[in-house]
């Protein structure tokens, strides 16, 4: 009878998993993910249409989008890939940041830390880019090349520097060598996004007018949005690479570090952490990705095509 029972049992939650919609199981994997995207899409495409059902609720509508815009990209309307997205970038970046600022840095790990945070940075760069014109690869290896490049230059050279300045103290010395990644980052930072984006700068990118309809292409609107994305770019490292800096030098004096020096890398961490958690919303709320601009300032041809005072486009993260 146990056996009869339990057989029966699980044919019944068989069948009950049979019926229902979920996904294929996978190891490891979020259960609903596939679904939750799927059902936000098509929540704003029913509300796009006005064939929402009803009881739908603001909060839920505000809640699908936010789905929808952490996950898809605006033009391509694809998966970003979760390293890349905006929304990962300070769970997969905070590690590369306390690699960044660890004391006393050779020439090797020098170089290993701005070369994993720049490519990093490419790869966000690439895949929150303006996708409205094809962008072929040679592009992206030319931009992440040139940003490598830079980035490691002006570390090295910075750091060469702090060791031949006979005037500093040791102590001196290691505070200043901690604020080298900042402008080393920000300088690459602005060369990352040229480079990696420099084919909107020649082939323009797409403006729409306030109903979404594509009113042309314009090169205008291509040098804002990489004038705002590199703006942005420099704003982010800036309390992410400075500040936690001046706070270790503080906490390092603690009687609580001195006694147990092993706590130093995790709480580094940890100010680490808290200062990318402040920098990335203050960045990104600079300028919105999708951006408006007066039709006024653009190419004739463009404010000759439509009657909207004002277009928009894509900017790009």
């Amino acid at each position: 009878m146990a056996d009869t029972a339990t057989t029966a049992s699980a044919a019944a939650a068989s069948a009950a998993s049979a019926s229902s919609d979920a996904p294929p199981f996978q190891l490891g994997k979020p259960r609903f993910q596939q679904r939750r995207l799927r059902e936000a899409v098509q929540l704003l495409e029913d509300y796009k249409h006005g064939t929402l059902r009803p009881g739908v609720t603001n909060e839920q509508l505000w809640s699908a989008q936010k789905i929808k815009q952490a996950i898809l990209h605006p033009d391509t309307n694809e998966k970003i890939f979760m390293p890349f997205r905006m929304s990962g970038y300070i769970p997969f970046g905070t590690p590369i940041v306390v690699g960044l600022l660890l004391p006393n840095q050779t020439l090797a790990s020098t170089v290993f830390w701005q070369w994993l945070n720049q490519s990093h940075n490419a790869c966000v760069n690439y895949a929150n880019r303006n996708a409205t014109k094809p962008s072929p690869a040679s592009k992206f290896i030319q931009g992440y090349l040139g940003a490598v490049i830079s980035a490691v230059s002006i570390a090295v050279g910075l750091n060469v520097l702090v060791q031949k300045a006979n005037k500093f103290t040791p102590a001196t010395r290691l505070l200043i060598q901690r604020f080298v990644p900042f402008p080393a980052v920000a300088s690459a930072n602005i060369c990352n996004v040229v480079l990696m984006r420099y084919g909107e700068l020649e082939e323009g990118i797409d403006v729409l007018d306030s109903d979404g309809n594509l009113v042309g292409s314009s090169k205008i609107a291509a040098r804002h949005a990489l004038l705002e994305t590199a703006l942005t770019r420099v704003v982010l490292p800036m309390p992410i690479l400075v500040l936690p800096p001046i706070v270790m030098s503080m906490l390092e004096k603690t009687a609580l570090l001195q006694a147990r020096p092993r706590l130093l890398l995790p709480v580094q961490s940890l100010v680490c952490l808290a200062a990318f958690g402040l920098a990335l919303p203050l960045a990104i709320s600079l300028f919105p990705q999708m951006s408006e601009i007066e039709t006024s300032q653009l190419e004739p041809e463009i404010a000759q095509a439509t009657s909207s005072r004002t277009v928009v486009y894509n900017k790009g993260l």
